[in-house]
């Protein structure tokens, strides 16, 4: 029997690579593709796919937070193969509790592992509910017992930011700025999605594909073109940070315009 699955990830391209991917295997049915967790959920309930590649960092809801939607509303959780950029302190976590955890950029021998491991599962017709929340729990005592120092270099010097200090950070060029309230500079991860998954979700969020910014230090929001907005933040250069069109609705839920 084929296993229907599904691919969700905001990143077209990885989409794309992860689907052609797929292809080489012949028991594997991509029936649908999705950019965000709500699509996750609307694929999930139309298909009740068997395997769900699932990325972990998503801009609104994210990959854990499609799994606790699920459970809530009584819906089939299918097996779970995550897409993701930890590869620290998370790996034991997966490697537990998921189905499997295939880290980016793919690699086809370990999408190959990750399939056979879902075929067991799906086989012997096993539940994931119970791995799945004990992998958020374990995930979420990991988070918070994570050094909350942000490495910045500064004209060729490098200093510790305490997180909560960091106002925002910006992406430009593949090189990404952190900002502070009295100072900026260069940080050492590689992308904005790596950041966001070390610091605390309910205070840093994604407020465009180039921007994670700290919602306590938003200072005004300046209503835009075409109903989007503009963040003044509060560092010395009081910065004007956008809010991309997707993240318009999750704006006004966070600060209840």
């Amino acid at each position: 029997m084929p296993i229907n699955t599904l691919i969700i990830d905001d990143e077209k391209p990885a989409r794309d690579e992860l689907a052609f991917l797929l292809k080489g295997f012949p028991e594997i049915n991509v029936v649908g593709q999705g950019k965000n967790g709500l699509e996750a959920l609307s694929l999930i309930k139309e298909h009740n796919p068997d395997l769900v590649f699932l990325d972990v960092q998503m801009p609104g809801l994210d990959g854990f937070g499609v799994i606790k939607k699920l459970v809530e509303r009584k819906l089939r959780v299918p097996h779970i193969v995550f897409a993701t950029a930890y590869d620290n302190y998370a790996v034991h976590a997966f490697e537990v509790n998921a189905v499997d955890y295939v880290l980016k950029p793919f690699d086809k021998g370990r999408i190959a592992k990750a399939i056979q491991r879902a075929k067991k599962m799906v086989e012997a017709h096993a539940s994931p509910v119970e791995r799945l929340e004990s992998l958020m729990g374990q995930l979420g005592t990991a988070k918070a017992a994570q050094p909350v120092k942000l490495l910045v270099k500064s004209q060729g010097r490098l200093f510790l930011l305490d997180a909560k200090d960091m106002v925002y950070a910006a992406i430009e060029d593949g090189l990404i700025t952190i900002y502070g309230k009295d100072s900026d500079g260069n940080s050492n991860f590689r992308t904005i999605e790596e950041l966001q998954a070390s610091l605390d979700p309910e205070v840093f969020w994604r407020a465009h594909r180039s921007y994670l910014v700290n919602i306590n230090s938003i200072k005004e929001v300046v209503p835009w073109f075409k109903s989007s907005y503009m963040l003044k933040m509060n560092d010395k250069k009081q910065s004007e940070v956008p809010v991309s069109r997707a993240q318009t609705k999750r704006l006004r839920e966070l600060l209840k315009l």
